[in-house]
């Protein structure tokens, strides 16, 4: 290819992305490109494009190349993916496509990634918007469960690590811009459409996909339309709940059990404590307190329908009206049989084997394989049915009329959630043997004659409930903002000035209720009828598929079709609960100023944006409060109680780069921001624990978490459309919630439960506070796309796609027994590496994403719980068999690994968890 081709492809390529970042993406991605520059590029890549030997980059490298030139044009640090990376790369759903970007990891939920983390923070730390417009979710709080989105209806997504005054506020680890595809992304006529089937290796189950996308320009009108459909059956088998529980379980009691607990300690232990009432010596004692094996069935069916109409009869004005809706289904089928060895009547029987030097430095022993005398065994047939709706509608209006430009948008965000759960639940009591296994942990029967298999014993396990709860989450955003710019030459390139107003609202309604008769109210079913009293079938049989894969076991149950059916009144629904109901409505204001400089300091390009954004934000709460009625009993107000809070901030940005070589930037950005309290915080309900005489609030009254921060970085774009970038971050972190006591109710009359007087006293009340103090969070970012053409050209066509985080942070919790550990959620390490070949009518890649162990949670407040490094292998593979069609065949964790966890140390495994692989075989034709 002769130079001049070179300089055409690359500056139509140009063109193309300037246009992209101009016209779809978020704000901040727009301001380093004036509508003057994007018609200079395209006026450039027009010229070239005279050239018929002119050579256009496309496939995964032409995606690549895309993302890479948003990144070079976006004022802040960021990263992007675009269309043809999202829909052609094996993920399930849009979470899993985001992980390969640096900095992001994701939570998964057996074996389907959920959350988004963005440098370790928690996902409610990451702000989520879709065509600007924040994303409601119906999660119930600030996180946005991407698994609802259907991720071949999005055009591009990029995560901004800096933000600019313009912004809109709410993410400290970072915000997640979406954008859906508007007619004249692609002007004229264009059909694409995709199927494909889905295997699952566990469920062996095919599901269908089908997505098509339709879209035409004529003139300066443009009407797009797309809609997917997605069904994912998808088995899990687990051994997990293998937790410590202290030995205090059964001192504390003062009774027989206690006897037996400390006499058993001492003849197969050699355990005697100095005092027995001294929790931080008895605690370190541990006992497994359940082992559980368990089989996950989920189906789940996701729609989701976007169109776009759009008026642009220049390059200097372009009017959109944008619609989003779909739907999320998700039915769940949980299948359990457990061991409780900590039962209410349980104590040790004979220890069999103790650990006292894996944990010595703690002064922990574990007691790894016990006889109980009472072991709590359960069969459990639970099912979630799981829905969310949700839609989205805005318009906006892009204007730039010579050296001005006018941004007007506004629209509404909406989900509803509703879960309707129910648990069958059996229940035997008796002697057994609870121990570790090299995996999780098993139940077993022990040497006492009054022992039970609890894997083939129905007839031993009494009816308790069945147990419902339902809940329903009503989530709704509206937004408008306006804008405007002046565009200048000289030193002073532009000024910005714009004003937005956001209204949200959330409300939550909840509700549980035990049957245990054949009609309501009824107790006929407990402790006379039986496990065996119900159809049972094979566990695996029930949800189809191998056989038990946790480990070498096999049970039946009873299915929750059955039990649905049986135990359900006609016409049952589970009331909500005054005690559980909340309403949140946040009102919030922002204005900003930002101004963009730029100007050669000798031969250095150099550029900066500096601005304020300015925040006043308002906060109406309502929920019920428990009161004590006369006779004793617990009941609510007769109305909820409403409270306020309102603040204002100033948040402060400057984000600069400066190219210090062709092709070398160096990047840095400072700024404060802000994400809002939890909605469950701010939740203004109120519960009452009368013998601890205390009251537990919400607080509408809290104020926001800042956090300053800085980065600096530096990016080289190498020739044939490589990168190699590196930053380094710092984020000072500050008014965490906590949960402290707040003030004293006086006066409070406590009733008896016959209804006689118990006293007056002051009752405490407890709320969520912003906590005094601050942590850090710092880490590296390394990135490189490298097509391997640049050094040996025999090797065009290959390339590599990798990045690597580390993170530190000076935050360490410590556990009640002193025990230090990391931030819950913090993994210290990630890396993504993507080997691809892309040339001809042939591609290919390969794909192993990493992230490090961390704590997940800290058990009774004093053991931490750790999950376990995970890395997983990602394939795909397609073949252009017309210009037209093509034929793809795709791999999820094809080396099918198992999720696991562990208490302090991985020789006391908590959970094994199974999900297989996923392969898919599809077709895409493209007119």
């Amino acid at each position: 290819m002769t130079s001049s081709n070179s300089r055409g492809a690359m500056a139509r390529l140009l063109a193309g992305s300037a246009l992209l970042v101009a016209t779809t993406l978020p704000a901040s991605a727009q301001q380093d490109v004036s509508a003057a520059d994007a018609n200079q590029v395209q006026a450039e890549g027009e010229s070239a494009g005279t050239d018929d030997n002119a050579i256009i980059v496309t496939g995964y490298q032409g995606s690549l190349l895309e993302a890479i030139d948003i990144k070079r044009n976006t004022i802040g640090f960021s990263d992007s993916i675009v269309a043809t990376d999202i829909s052609d790369f094996p993920e399930q759903n849009l979470s899993e496509a985001l992980q390969r970007l640096p900095g992001v990891t994701i939570e998964r939920d057996r074996g389907l990634g959920t959350r988004v983390n963005v440098r370790g923070l928690p996902s409610e730390y990451t702000f989520v918007s879709i065509n600007k417009l924040a994303t409601a979710s119906g999660s119930g709080g600030r996180d946005v469960e991407f698994d609802i989105f259907a991720s071949e209806l999005i055009q591009t997504v990029t995560v901004h690590k800096s933000p600019v005054a313009s912004d809109e506020e709410g993410g400290i680890a970072g915000s997640v811009a979406i954008s859906t595809a508007r007619p004249f992304d692609n002007p004229g006529l264009r059909v694409v459409g995709s199927l494909e089937g889905a295997y699952n290796t566990i469920s062996e189950k095919v599901d269908p996909l089908f997505s098509v996308l339709a879209s035409d320009t004529v003139g300066d009108f443009g009407v797009l339309v797309s809609f997917a459909s997605q069904q994912r059956t998808n088995r899990t088998d687990s051994n997990s709940g293998i937790n410590f529980r202290p030995i205090s379980r059964w001192t504390d009691r003062g009774n027989a059990q206690t006897t037996q607990a400390l006499a058993v300690l001492e003849r197969d232990a050699g355990i005697v404590f100095d005092d027995v009432k001294d929790h931080d010596e008895v605690n370190r004692v541990v006992f497994l307190d359940k082992v559980g094996d368990r089989v996950f069935f989920d189906d789940q069916e996701r729609y989701g329908l976007s169109g776009s109409v759009q008026y642009k009869p220049g390059n200097d004005f372009s009017l959109s009206f944008d619609g989003f809706v779909g739907s999320y289904d998700t039915d769940v089928d949980e299948y359990d049989a457990a061991g409780y060895s900590a039962s209410s009547t349980s104590t040790l029987g004979v220890i069999h084997d103790y650990d006292d030097t894996t944990l010595a430095k703690d002064g922990i022993v574990v007691l790894r394989d016990v006889s109980y005398t009472r072991t709590q065994h359960e069969f459990l047939s639970k099912e979630y049915l799981n829905r969310t709706d949700y839609k989205q509608f805005g318009g906006e209006l892009n204007w730039t009329p010579g050296r001005w430009a006018i941004n007007v948008l506004g629209g509404y965000s909406g989900a509803e959630k509703s879960i309707d759960f129910s648990n069958l639940k059996h229940v035997a009591y008796a002697p057994s043997r609870t121990r570790y296994t090299a995996n999780g942990g098993e139940t077993i029967p022990s040497d006492d004659p009054n022992t039970i298999d609890m894997y083939n014993a129905p007839g031993s396990y009494l009816f308790e409930a069945y147990e419902t709860t339902r809940e329903r989450i009503q989530d709704d955003k509206y937004a408008a903002q306006a804008d405007v710019s002046r565009f200048f030459d000289g030193v002073l390139d532009r000024i910005n000035l714009g004003v937005r107003y956001t209204s949200k609202t959330n409300e939550r309604h909840y509700g549980e209720e035990k049957l245990q008769g054949p009609t309501r109210g009824s107790t006929a079913y407990v402790n006379t009828r039986t496990l065996a009293d119900s159809p049972l079938e094979n566990v695996t049989a029930i949800t189809g598929g191998k056989s038990y894969q946790a480990r070498d076991l096999d049970w039946a149950q009873v299915s929750n079709s059955y039990a649905r059916d049986f135990f359900r009144p006609d016409g049952f629904e589970t009331p909500f609960d005054d005690a559980q109901y909340y309403k949140v409505q946040e009102d919030s204001w922002a204005a900003w100023a930002m101004a963009d400089l730029a100007w050669d300091f000798g031969s250095v390009p150099v550029f900066v944006n500096g601005g304020v954004r300015y925040v006043s934000t308002s906060v109406d709460s309502e929920g019920f409060h428990q009161v004590q009625n006369p006779d004793g009993t617990t009941g609510y107000t007769p109305e909820p109680i409403s409270s306020d809070g309102s603040y204002d901030k100033f948040l402060p940005s400057v984000n600069a780069h400066a190219e210090l070589l062709p092709d070398l930037l160096l990047r840095a950005a400072a700024s404060q921001t802000l994400i809002r309290p939890a909605l469950t915080d701010l939740a203004y309900k109120r519960t009452a624990s009368w013998n601890s005489f205390r009251f537990s609030d919400g607080n509408p009254a809290l104020e926001p978490t800042f956090a300053d921060q800085w980065e600096a970085g530096l990016e080289y774009y190498l020739p044939g459309g490589g990168l190699l970038s590196a930053s380094y971050f710092w984020k000072k972190i500050k008014g965490v919630i906590t949960n402290q006591l707040t003030g004293t109710v006086p006066n409070v009359t406590k009733y008896n439960a016959n209804g006689t007087i118990d006293g007056v006293y002051d009752f405490e009340v407890y709320q969520p506070v912003n906590a005094d103090g601050s942590f850090t969070v710092k880490g590296i970012e390394l990135a490189a796309v490298l097509p391997f053409s640049m050094f040996v050209p025999a090797l065009d066509g290959f390339g590599l796609n990798a990045n690597y985080t580390v993170l530190d942070s000076s935050l360490t919790d410590e556990s009640d027994l002193g025990i230090d550990t990391s931030p819950i959620g913090l993994a210290d390490n990630t890396y993504n590496v993507t080997l691809y070949w892309d040339k001809g009518p042939f591609a290919a890649r390969a794909s192993y994403n990493r992230k490090s162990e961390y704590v997940e949670y800290i058990q009774n407040n004093n053991y931490p719980v750790y999950r376990d490094a995970y890395g997983q292998v990602d394939i795909a593979a397609s073949y252009q068999v017309t210009p037209n069609f093509r034929v793809e065949l795709q791999g999820i964790n094809v080396t099918e690994e198992a999720t696991t966890g562990y208490t302090m140390d991985p020789s006391f495994p908590t959970m094994y968890e199974f999900s297989g692989a996923r392969y898919s075989l599809g077709v895409r034709a493209q007119f």
